[in-house]
């Protein structure tokens, strides 16, 4: 979609089934668009004297009420947040008054949740759930959409640095929050996709993640 475009939303209009109606302004101030509802049949209505070309567009696009946040994800093809977390807003509260501890790497991490089971040994497979985000919190991968923990062998760089070091020290049934920073993460980076934001090369990242359980080493202990 080129950035030169005056009307760089506009394709969302396309939900509409009969498509839109544009003037031309220096002709017009009138911008008409035809909606379709699913239990009425074919409407028009007229809007006139729009104050600007951004309200035009809000009110064609019927999101009105999104804030200009949900507008910029919309421009960068961004959905909404709308995903589960493992840490929720209460959560979040709880978490600012959790001490940061800051390894030699430069790992930070806050335990959100200590666990009561064992630490994995280096090598060992873990099946862990995790939500990834840039700095700001939008998530670029989880474990959590795709219904099932992710099962690796931790120490073995199977994973990112952080992520590795950050599990080997927690207990099973434990949940952390890691900062990790840039060496100990992505240095290729991640490209956007739908939905997903971009990860800057050797840019730091958020990992929250929830040790579930250690195949092997949790069953010999039963």
């Amino acid at each position: 979609m080129a950035a030169s475009s005056p009307f760089l939303l506009l394709p969302l209009g396309s939900a509409t089934r009969n498509g839109l109606t544009i003037k031309n302004p220096n002709t017009s101030r009138c911008i008409a668009t035809r909606v379709i509802a699913s239990e009425t049949r074919d409407k028009s209505c007229k809007i006139n004297n729009l104050s600007s070309r951004r309200d035009a567009l809000l009110l064609v696009l019927g999101v009105s009420g999104l804030s200009m946040n949900s507008l910029a994800a919309y421009a960068a093809g961004l959905p909404p947040e709308d995903k589960p977390r493992l840490c929720e807003a209460e959560c979040e509260k709880e978490l600012e008054n959790v001490p940061m501890v800051t390894t030699e790497s430069g790992l930070q991490y806050k335990d959100i949740k200590v666990g009561t089971g064992p630490s994995p040994p280096v090598g060992f497979q873990v099946a862990a759930n995790y939500v990834a985000m840039v700095p700001s919190g939008q998530i670029f991968d989880s474990s959590l959409e795709k219904g099932l923990p992710y099962l690796f062998r931790v120490g073995s760089g199977q994973v990112i640095k952080g992520l590795d070091e950050g599990i080997l020290s927690m207990k099973a049934g434990g949940k952390r929050r890691l900062y990790i920073p840039g060496p100990l993460a992505f240095p290729k980076g991640l490209t956007s996709a739908p939905g997903r934001p971009r990860v800057a090369p050797n840019s730091p990242v958020v990992f929250d993640v929830s040790l579930e359980y250690i195949p092997g080493l949790e069953s010999d202990e039963e």
